[in-house]
């Protein structure tokens, strides 16, 4: 399968996806090096569909699309959060499998990432919100707030790639903060706005 990169050292292409019934989110990270950009992030708006096997169905389509389209080498995917109304937890869960059966279907290797843990990699604190989280990754990747959009689900997604790269092998990848204060003092550089 050809890649958007020329396969150097180091080089590769990341996907998230943020699983949604209604709004599925995605990004998709290229990196060489330690050098990291963001290619691509939006939403699969699955709002018009009514039928739940329609809406699993565009997911299928879209997100195979997206492969076709960047050619990752992994893909990040949000794990289902545990909340109280079980059927929309299924549906919750029976959209993640069809976005991971669309990269199954091309061989895209794929981890699955705890919120929790992908909000910690990026701010430093698992219990950060959904603003916090854009805001970082904006500073991290050097993104306009127009860039990013106004759905927090594209950026969730952006995050769990990032979170990938980072548990990859990044330098910042072992490191603990014990608070958000401490994770901003020791990592300036990533977050002046520069």
């Amino acid at each position: 399968m050809n890649r958007l990169h020329t396969g150097g050292c180091g080089e590769r292409v990341i996907m998230g996806i943020d699983p949604g019934t209604t709004i599925m989110g995605y990004g998709v990270l290229h990196v060489k090096g330690r050098q990291v950009e963001a290619v691509a992030l939006g939403v699969i708006d699955l709002r018009k569909y009514a039928d739940h096997y329609l809406k699993l169905g565009h997911i299928f389509e879209r997100v195979s699309g997206i492969i076709e389209s960047y050619l990752p080498d992994e893909m990040a995917i949000e794990a289902p959060f545990f909340g109280k109304n079980v059927q929309s937890m299924l549906k919750l869960g029976r959209a993640q499998g069809v976005a991971m059966a669309a990269a199954i279907h091309q061989q895209v290797p794929i981890t699955e990432y705890a919120p929790m843990k992908i909000k910690m990699a990026i701010t430093g604190n698992g219990s950060a919100s959904k603003e916090q989280v854009a805001y970082m990754l904006r500073q991290m990747l050097h993104l306009r707030a127009e860039d990013t959009g106004h759905w927090l689900d594209a950026t969730d997604a952006l995050g769990a790639a990032y979170c990938h790269y980072l548990q990859m092998g990044s330098p910042h990848a072992d490191k603990a903060y014990s608070s958000w204060k401490d994770f901003a003092s020791k990592n300036a550089g990533r977050i002046s706005g520069r």
